[in-house]
């Protein structure tokens, strides 16, 4: 499992690097907020673990940019910024996780085989089986990203993680509370009705695409042809 931990503080540096090799992980380290989203596109972690406060560019700004670009890499926020407020914004902004310092090495280590193993049966719920092409749409299966045409479709995640669940069976309902759980599976602290924000967002997302979000009520969404 591979680490990048973007972190300028030598100490922490140290402490996580020598912890996590013993444990058997391979983690590579950023210091430098401007440098950190090269360095993440060139190692393609499995997860990153993000400080806040970063000289060259604030850790906020790195994960806003990341998530823009289309990286779902799994983020532990680990901060001296501990407030509700801090924490709300950094999950508003694309963050998975968030760990106020001081933490426990064990916490830590759990939290991030938490993310990857949600991560990993996220990705399978919604890897095209029968149907890796509908409407134009095609999810790439490694990457993860929706092709429209061709051409990358511009998606935040969880619309992303939504419309890649519904292209496993186009045309075929699946129950919100499936597509919830495939979509928030990150967020313990979200509502289900949820999923229909991000429903409400793909369907507006759609109109410019051969394919369009159905609602039917009491079983779930589909997608079908915009005929």
């Amino acid at each position: 499992m591979k680490l990048l931990v973007i972190e300028d503080n030598a100490a922490m540096q140290t402490t996580l690097q020598r912890s996590f090799e013993r444990r058997g992980f391979r983690v590579g380290i950023c210091d430098d907020g401007a440098k950190a989203l090269n360095r993440w596109r060139a190692a393609l972690p499995d997860v990153v673990l993000l400080d806040l406060s970063m000289p060259g560019q604030d850790g906020l700004d790195v994960l806003a940019q990341a998530r823009a670009e289309g990286l779902t890499t799994p983020v532990i926020i680990i901060t001296a910024r501990g407030t509700l407020g801090d924490k709300i914004l950094g999950l508003n902004t694309g963050a998975d996780d968030y760990l106020p310092k001081p933490f426990d090495l064990d916490e830590l280590e759990a939290r991030i085989r938490a993310l990857v193993r949600r991560q990993g049966q996220a990705s399978e719920a919604a890897r095209p089986v029968a149907a890796p092409s509908f409407c134009g749409l095609r999810v790439d299966p490694d990457s993860g990203a929706v092709y429209h045409q061709g051409q990358p479709l511009d998606l935040p995640p969880r619309e992303a993680a939504l419309l890649r669940a519904l292209l496993v069976r186009p045309g075929q309902a699946v129950a919100k509370e499936r597509l919830f759980e495939i979509v928030f599976a990150d967020a313990a602290d979200a509502s289900p009705d949820a999923i229909e924000v991000v429903a409400y967002r793909l369907r507006k997302r759609l109109a410019v695409t051969e394919a369009k979000l159905v609602t039917l009520r009491g079983l779930g969404y589909l997608l079908q042809p915009d005929d």
